[in-house]
């Protein structure tokens, strides 16, 4: 008997505890057919190339992925919670939920605010993706995420920063919204090596904000961050980030807007250089029915020459149309077009990012020479869970 009233006892607690918390599965499945080209032209002989490619892709709306996440009542106000989510690739199925990169954090919320702890999206990169039509997915997404994500200006912490310990505002300060980051590098430093490259390097920290205001149909948030990209004893390299968004809901119409200032600074014992992209971005979405329009127009001015580039700024523009059907709450058709515009000098040679004219994720094509423009189309569905 008195182990039974021990088990009902037992039993009571577990009831207890799973009452005061919850654990949620979501995810997105997306794919769709995409077609990607890319031209350019060869800056000797003036002749021109042309690379096609049509895939079955995902992330063309939303990016694929599968998440957990779960929050438990503390009492007093306080809650802990998790946040656990993996990117999937469903047009292969070769990537599941061997990583939680997209997101993997833990945290104590409160009257305080939130506490969050783990590998989280950056401040920074919120306005790029928050005040685009297309939420930098698919061919749609906008340049100024191209730029900042190539692989010329290799910034590592663009989208998102490892080993990160960031802070948010409380929900309730009248539409007031903010964070802050700071992002570990978890180098070794050393006193008895600080002559060596690897050794006392700051490279891979990450400090940023974010501060805005939202309140009806007006939503405004300005951001600034660093990254730390290369610290060694020849060069300091930091990838320094303003931007400023915002967005206004007139019902028939959105209107979404961004400017935005990258600097990629170059710290050598011969003096300091830096490289600028400025860039904005104007985009609007219209509910028809049961679906939504979406357009954007987006540039970014290439400024090179500070580190010996010759040549004029080149600029790369992109326009972008779309349409998505929502058949329910969950599933959704969609339909996307978008044209590149690379124009920069002849005589140019910096590093115009291949990323801007080759299409996004694995879907792209190469080129060779200069890049000059590129077209890209999307034709799926997406199915939230």
């Amino acid at each position: 008997m008195k182990k039974s009233l021990t088990a009902i006892a037992a039993l009571a607690v577990t009831g207890l505890a799973a009452a005061q918390s919850s654990v949620t599965m979501f995810g997105v499945v997306d794919a769709g057919v995409s077609y990607q080209s890319a031209t350019s032209r060869d800056a000797a002989t003036g002749a021109s190339s042309k690379q096609t490619r049509t895939t079955l892709s995902n992330s063309g709306y939303n990016s694929s992925r599968i998440g957990f996440r779960g929050t438990e009542d503390l009492g007093g106000g306080l809650a802990a919670s998790f946040w656990l989510e993996a990117p999937i690739t469903n047009d292969d199925g070769a990537t599941g939920i061997s990583t939680f990169n997209r997101r993997s954090t833990v945290s104590l919320s409160g009257g305080f605010g939130e506490l969050r702890l783990g590998r989280d999206y950056t401040p920074t990169f919120w306005n790029d993706t928050v005040f685009d039509p297309f939420g930098t997915n698919g061919s749609g997404t906008n340049v100024i995420s191209s730029v900042n994500g190539s692989t010329g200006l290799n910034n590592t912490n663009y989208v998102r920063a490892s080993n990160s310990i960031g802070y948010f505002l409380p929900p309730n300060l009248g539409g007031f919204y903010g964070q802050l980051q700071y992002s570990l590098h978890e180098n070794t430093d050393s006193s008895t090596a600080a002559d060596t490259a690897s050794t006392n390097s700051n490279a891979g920290r990450y400090i940023g904000g974010r501060f805005g205001w939202a309140n009806g149909p007006l939503d405004v948030a300005v951001s600034a961050g660093q990254n730390i990209a290369v610290d060694t004893l020849a060069l300091t390299r930091k990838v320094q980030t303003i931007n400023l968004g915002a967005s206004y809901d007139f019902g028939p119409v959105k209107l979404f807007g961004e400017l935005s200032n990258v600097q990629n600074k170059f710290d050598t014992a011969l003096g300091n250089t830096h490289d600028s992209y400025n860039g904005y971005l104007i985009g609007a979405t219209v509910p028809v029915g049961a679906g939504l329009i979406r357009a954007s127009y987006s540039t970014v001015r290439y400024n090179e020459g500070a580190a010996g580039i010759t040549g004029e700024d080149p600029r790369v523009q992109k326009l972008a149309l779309g349409y998505v059907h929502n058949l329910s709450k969950r599933t959704a058709l969609y339909a996307t077009v978008a044209r590149v515009n690379n124009r920069n000098d002849a005589a140019y040679t910096g590093s115009l990012s291949s990323a801007i004219t080759t299409g996004y994720s694995s879907n792209g094509v190469s080129y060779t020479g200069l890049p000059r423009s590129s077209t890209g189309y999307d034709f799926g569905i997406r199915h939230a869970f």
